[in-house]
């Protein structure tokens, strides 16, 4: 008796590892993400314009993006700018191509080539290969995007590290705010919607005044049908443009956007214009961290600490 309790409680242990572990399984339009055997996250290999994340999972099971486009409009959502598609990078002026807007016959299409690495279990990671076409077909360069899913503190978190690798022409990321790493919030969250949505950066400032500014990380948390969660990006300071200007509104767009300066400061600024020469690379990174309450419930500040020490 004493033995098969033994056997038992231990295949209820190795059961119960097993099932606390990421499972990463593809699907024709990508990838799904579980983690603990529920949806984490899927990536789309192709929604509107571009890859895309959709949906994202939090705390709970709940939707920490917009379902619009992608799906119907949700509760407190707008039907408006539907480029924004969940979670997603482009950028509003790459040698002169529009890849944010989605404007038929006029915008850039971020198109997927393959994976290179998908691997699960304790951690997860994703790589893909994209490249950045022209309406005309002219391919002005591709990226390499890795995202790799862990915890912090028993919370969920994805870095994204992206490298943009410039072909036989230079290529500009011009200045402009509309860029460049995306994320649309639940409609319950944004501030607009009155229900208790807060935007607060590292130098906490809040709501409109977090908009533009230079910040290391910032946080747009709110309700999501009756629990208060939130959603952080953290700029690493080994990315490009560290500490990052953001493109984060009321209505629910976060973004970070290393290039917008005119935009963000004024036009008597230098440019925020970013050649990459031909063959050479630019390296942007971003963690988002989904947590349950406040920014100061989440501790933020000590969140950032322990991810600014993340190597490369």
């Amino acid at each position: 008796m004493i033995r098969l309790f033994s056997i038992l409680l231990l295949v209820s242990f190795s059961s119960a590892c097993l099932a606390e572990t990421y499972e990463i399984v593809q699907e024709d339009d990508g990838l799904t993400v579980h983690y603990d055997g529920k949806l984490l996250t899927r990536y789309l290999i192709k929604s509107g314009a571009k890859p895309i994340l959709y949906p994202l999972l939090g705390p709970d099971g709940l939707p920490m993006t917009r379902r619009y486009p992608i799906e119907s409009v949700g509760e407190s959502e707008r039907d408006d700018h539907p480029h924004h598609r969940s979670v997603w990078f482009t950028h509003g002026n790459v040698n002169g191509t529009d890849f944010w807007l989605e404007k038929e016959g006029v915008g850039g299409q971020i198109i997927h080539e393959k994976f290179e690495k998908v691997t699960d279990g304790e951690t997860a990671q994703i790589v893909s290969l994209n490249r950045w076409e022209t309406p005309q077909g002219k391919v002005l360069c591709r990226d390499r995007r890795t995202i790799t899913f862990g915890h912090d503190e028993g919370r969920q978190y994805f870095d994204f590290d992206v490298t943009v690798t410039a072909g036989d022409e230079p290529v500009t990321f011009g200045d402009t705010k509309e860029g460049a790493f995306g994320i649309r919030v639940p409609g319950t969250m944004k501030v607009d919607a009155k229900k208790g949505g807060t935007i607060v950066n590292d130098s906490g400032q809040k709501d409109k005044d977090a908009w533009g500014k230079k910040s290391a990380w910032v946080d747009y948390y709110g309700p999501v049908k009756d629990k208060t969660v939130g959603i952080t990006i953290m700029n690493h300071p080994s990315s490009y443009g560290y500490p990052t200007h953001w493109h984060v509104r009321t209505y629910g767009l976060f973004a970070a956007n290393p290039f917008g300066i005119h935009d963000f400061v004024g036009k008597n600024v230098k440019s925020g214009d970013h050649t990459i020469e031909p063959g050479k690379t630019m390296n942007l990174r971003y963690r988002v961290l989904l947590h349950e309450g406040t920014t100061e419930d989440a501790d933020i500040d000590a969140a950032f600490a322990r991810y600014e020490k993340v190597k490369k």
